[in-house]
């Protein structure tokens, strides 16, 4: 959608989308831009009951995982992973002989564990038969924030949150943590090898030196940090989420860097039709990359922070607030009162120091007070009947 869930989800705390929301879905301007779209794999968005996303593409298929392991019609069980795989293989060798440029998405369901089954390794983390046996010779290190005593820092509603409780369910003892690892990263190299068999065919086909590929993925995992697991809070391990960009046709200088820019997920519908030299619809509150990727120093109305936020009641979890260059402001709202956090992302980079009632701080607490409830109010309240502008 191009919008914040602030702005595009219902206020009712579902987080299912509004029917307003859907008028400019990236797929569907990019093929009214004359582009070909698929989608294959995870599809989780909570839509109106109306909505069929197989609508919006001109290939579609929802590949979950619960189980993994897909019975074939031979007999035999195949990965979800390679299965995506398969189905963009399968798309990018139709598009022979057919002059439409094309975006094609696989949105993986690894490494999301099997919630259900916590049996350490393969229960848990079931991993694609490429990848049997790698990694058994590592010792996997220790995360890297798992003194107690920083655990200890924390609220009660923390320590006894779903951060805690899949802490339990993967990485509370030294062998459960060990197998549960090495399953975890089996799971996502099974994505580098299922991606590396569809990068093969992207230049197979002859289509490699005109294909921009983006990579990234969802919200970070803890992993033992802190003594949690999941990704739903306002730390730095559950916020900061990879974006690697590789564009074939840019210049050798533009290669290989680390754009220290604040991008957010919701940038990436206005940077594809920005590459595929379509209108951006006004209602998009993300921004193109495209600029910074080329070379060229941000914009003068980048971003300095963002509005965050999460639905979590039913472990009293929910919170928002405004992440910003130095300062990070969270308040968990199921709390009574509000439990505030304040960290100096430069001092203290752990988030080790909650500075909301250090009073050298007050200034900056009660600026980014306003600053939350300033971006919550305009972003509760967009219209959303915007006429589309370039």
């Amino acid at each position: 959608t191009g919008l914040t869930s602030r702005s595009s989800a219902e206020s009712d705390a579902s987080d299912q989308v509004k029917p307003e929301a859907l008028t400019a879905l990236f797929p569907d301007r990019l093929r009214d831009a004359g582009y070909r779209t698929a989608f294959y794999g995870k599809w989780h968005a909570k839509m109106p009951k109306d909505f069929k996303p197989e609508e919006h593409f001109d290939e579609y298929e929802r590949i979950l995982r619960n189980p993994y392991f897909k019975e074939m019609p031979d007999g035999s069980k195949r990965h979800e992973t390679d299965l995506i795989a398969d189905r963009g293989i399968a798309f990018l060798k139709s598009q022979r002989g057919n002059e439409k440029p094309f975006s094609l998405n696989l949105w993986f369901n690894a490494g999301h564990a099997e919630d259900n089954d916590r049996i350490p390794g393969t229960g848990h983390y079931p991993w694609p038969k490429a990848m049997d046996g790698n990694y058994d010779d590592i010792t996997i290190p220790a995360p890297r924030l798992s003194d107690p005593a920083i655990f200890e820092l924390h609220p009660e509603f923390f320590k006894t949150s779903n951060h805690r409780e899949r802490y339990h369910w993967r990485w509370d003892t030294q062998e459960k943590y060990q197998l549960n690892m090495r399953a975890y990263f089996r799971m996502l190299s099974g994505i580098d090898h299922a991606m590396n068999r569809v990068l093969k065919v992207l230049k197979d086909e002859g289509l490699a030196d005109n294909t921009i590929v983006i990579y990234t993925a969802d919200n970070g995992y803890y992993m033992g940090d802190r003594g949690f697991a999941g990704k739903w809070s306002h730390h730095e391990q559950s916020q900061r989420v990879p974006l690697v960009i590789y564009d074939p046709r840019q210049p050798e200088q533009n290669r290989g860097r680390i754009v220290d820019t604040m991008a957010l997920n919701l940038d990436l519908p206005a940077t594809f039709l920005d590459w595929a030299g379509a209108p951006i619809p006004a209602s998009y509150q993300g921004y193109s990359l495209k600029p910074m990727i080329d070379g060229h120093e941000p914009l003068e109305a980048w971003r300095e922070d963002f509005f965050c936020e999460h639905s979590n009641p039913r472990y009293s979890m929910s919170w928002e607030g405004v992440r910003g260059e130095r300062y990070k402001y969270a308040r968990y709202t199921d709390q009574d009162p509000d439990y505030e956090f304040l960290h100096d992302l430069e001092k203290d980079p752990d988030e080790l120091v909650n500075l909301a009632e250090n009073p050298e701080y007050g200034e900056i607490l009660t600026q980014l007070r306003y600053r939350t409830d300033s971006l919550a109010e305009t972003l509760s309240n967009v219209d959303l009947n915007f006429e589309d502008v370039q």
